[in-house]
């Protein structure tokens, strides 16, 4: 065994190979950037090696700085984990000439699988149905729109060597296969550092299902089951499952089976993925094989108890699998919400800065282990589990330059729908403070009923959200539930304000009973009875309901019991109540005594700022184009000014007609939040 791994990456893939390595009793090396120089993988790490300036095209995807890493270190292997390097052949052929292990598949194996257009072709040989399309390579935008007429629309353009939703667009018509091909071409340059891009049908109703496949060199491999991939956006995975709410057993051994030939017959030895798009009927189609470790695996690893991570440093040590098929069983449920420094309420783009909170609901373990093949114990029953992969910190800082995933949050139970009350409670607990993120989406695909029934397909957030998001109504239940509760946190804020030191004798304030709360546009009148173990809140309608929480003033978690219910907020302070957040809903709750509300009635509505004839950079970013020039007329839906951030490129449109009247930044220029890119008239 390996007395010592280099760990190829960044973040928290780098984060959960330093995990297993420790507990297998490997030394890591970390790499890092100058970005991250703070970074929570390099504190992890027993050494870390600096290896070149922010962006990645200059440091992580660069094998000439990360082999110089490995001499200096004296590595005897490396993980790449995923994107960067995981997928570069001759990334893997530098570390075979150095005499340097790669933990992950051979050469040969990335040559034929990694590569899309080889891995379809490969494919079709071995009589694997595929997705059609145009295989070879394109070498302009115009050859693209021909290519995209031929096999019709919509298309999905694709980097080659694309990954994690990099280099991939959807295109309905000619204008959009001619800028999707163009934006593919650019992203799959700057993440991948190969801009080839090949086109296939774009299916419109699929669900996104994988294999996960485990290899070893002696010839032995294994499935451990399939993974429910279908709740994407821009092509990016954002909840994953495993099982899949739609597989029955048959097809589940199906896809399997041919899962293994197909990594057999590349002589494939490590973890590895084959992606497929099932349509209703349950007929499978090959897209991809993924010849790295997916960013989805521990959902796998809680129903199979298996150790994806030391499976692949042991395979690439050249022991044989310790498991069997048979070893393999599905245990529970598991289900991962991928938490992204997106702002949901701005199209859900980037979102960059300090975390200036950032603590996430505590880790708990549940159920059996695979320990050499062998099972160990049984999951006590009602238990489950939560685990919170991740590579930041409070005090840390989202970067710009990369992936903006701050960390991915998954539980287990024994049923899906145990699992996803827990993954409720999980969110609702999970607080993230000084970037825009999307928890508050997450919460609400927890609680849609399309998710819920397990009946959804890639087009779910498009189709359920095609607006956007725009936050939750809650229900009158739960509103009557937050207000009472708010109504009982205000009364202990009101105390400890009226025993505040330094009082004028004979002015001592009393705190009253009636209180009017006002949130989600609804008000509720209610009276509170305050005892030792809680308080009675009496609504003017005559309904009542008991809260108990030990909260106190200033904390930013209330976890409180309504009525013998477990109810968990996000409490932040607002001038005369507080900034609630629970289950996807951002409220603005104020309580007031009666005379307060009837005077808050009559005040004026203040409303926003005009900005409707300018265009506001909706995201921190470098501009890489503008598309127009001053005096330029431009139609609905013209496309203005191109801005990349964390490695995606994003078009900024035009919402309505107009005249350019003022062009305030050019190509290469660093905006913020809201910098004024372009005005009209």
């Amino acid at each position: 065994m390996f007395n010592k791994i280099l760990i190829a990456n960044r973040g928290e893939i780098a984060c959960r190979v330093i995990k297993t390595a420790r507990k297998m009793g490997i030394g890591t090396v970390a790499i890092y950037s100058d970005a991250d120089r703070q970074a929570l993988h390099v504190e992890m790490a027993d050494e870390a090696v600096h290896i070149g300036p922010a962006p990645a095209n200059q440091s992580y995807i660069v094998i000439d700085k990360v082999m110089d890493a490995i001499r200096q270190s004296g590595a005897q292997a490396v993980h790449p984990g995923y994107g960067f390097l995981s997928e570069n052949a001759k990334f893997a052929e530098a570390l075979e000439t150095e005499g340097v292990a790669f933990v992950g598949p051979p050469k040969g194996a990335i040559e034929a699988m990694g590569d899309k257009i080889t891995s379809k072709k490969i494919a079709q040989e071995a009589n694997v149905s595929t997705v059609p399309g145009y295989m070879g390579l394109i070498e302009d935008a115009d050859a693209a729109v021909k290519i995209s007429n031929e096999v019709g629309y919509p298309v999905m353009i694709k980097a080659s060597a694309g990954g994690g939703g990099k280099g991939m667009r959807i295109a309905w018509n000619d204008d959009e296969a001619r800028e999707g091909f163009q934006s593919s071409k650019n992203e799959a340059a700057n993440s991948f550092g190969d801009d080839r891009i090949f086109i296939e049908k774009f299916v419109t109703q699929p669900r996104h299902i994988e294999i996960q496949v485990l290899c070893d060199s002696h010839g032995n491999g294994v499935y451990l089951g399939e993974r429910e991939c279908s709740i994407q956006r821009r092509n990016q995975k954002v909840v994953e499952e495993a099982p899949s709410p739609f597989l029955d057993e048959a097809t589940r051994r199906a896809m399997g089976e041919q899962s293994v030939a197909l990594a057999k017959a590349v002589g494939y030895a490590s973890a590895g993925t084959v992606e497929f798009i099932v349509d209703g009927d349950k007929n499978f189609y090959f897209l991809e094989m993924n010849t790295r470790l997916q960013v989805e695996h521990p959902v796998t690893e809680l129903i199979t108890g298996v150790d994806l991570v030391e499976q692949m440093i042991r395979v690439a040590a050249g022991e044989p699998l310790s498991i069997t098929q048979d070893d393999i069983t599905l245990t529970g449920w598991a289900i991962e919400n991928r938490l992204y420094a997106e702002d949901p309420y701005r199209g859900f783009l980037p979102s960059i800065g300090r975390l200036t909170r950032y603590r996430p609901p505590q880790e708990t373990a549940a159920g059996p282990m695979l320990i050499n093949g062998k099972w160990q114990g049984d999951a006590p029953a009602g238990a489950t589990a939560v685990r919170n992969d991740t590579g930041v910190y409070e005090g840390g800082e989202i970067s710009m330059y990369y992936d903006p995933m701050i960390a991915k949050l998954c539980t287990w139970a024994p049923t899906r729908d145990q699992a996803i009350e827990s993954m409720r409670v999980a969110l609702d607990s999970f607080e993230v403070e000084g970037i825009g993120h999307n928890l508050p989406f997450l919460s609400a695909v927890m609680d849609h009923p399309i998710f819920i029934s397990g009946d959804m397909t890639t087009a779910f957030i498009a189709e359920e959200y095609p607006d956007g998001f725009e936050g939750v109504e809650l229900p009158e239940t739960d509103l009557r539930r937050i207000a009472a509760s708010c109504a009982a946190m205000h009364r202990v804020a009101e105390i400890r304000r009226a025993r505040v030191s330094g009082r004028m004798d004979n002015h001592e304030r009393k705190v009253g009973t009636d209180w009017v709360v006002t949130l989600q546009d609804q008000e509720f009148e209610v009276a509170i009875e305050a005892d030792q173990d809680g308080s009675t809140v009496t609504f003017l309608d005559g309904g009542v309901l008991r809260v108990a929480s030990d909260w106190t003033p200033g904390n930013q978690l209330a976890v409180l019991d309504v009525d013998g219910s477990p109810l968990i907020l996000k409490v932040g302070k607002v001038s005369g109540g507080f900034r609630i957040r629970n289950r996807g809903a951002d409220l603005k709750v104020h309580v007031r005594t009666p005379r307060q509300a009837e005077l808050a009635r009559m005040m004026p509505e203040k409303l926003p700022p005009d900005t409707s004839k300018m265009l506001l950079c909706p995201m921190p970013g470098l501009i890489v184009k503008i598309n127009v020039e001053v005096g330029a007329e431009i139609q609905e839906g013209q496309a203005l000014c191109t801005v990349e951030a964390m490695k995606m490129e994003n078009i900024l449109r035009a919402e309505k007609k107009g005249v350019v009247t003022k062009i305030n930044a050019g190509p290469g220029d660093s905006l913020a939040v809201d910098d004024v890119i372009m005005e009209f008239e």
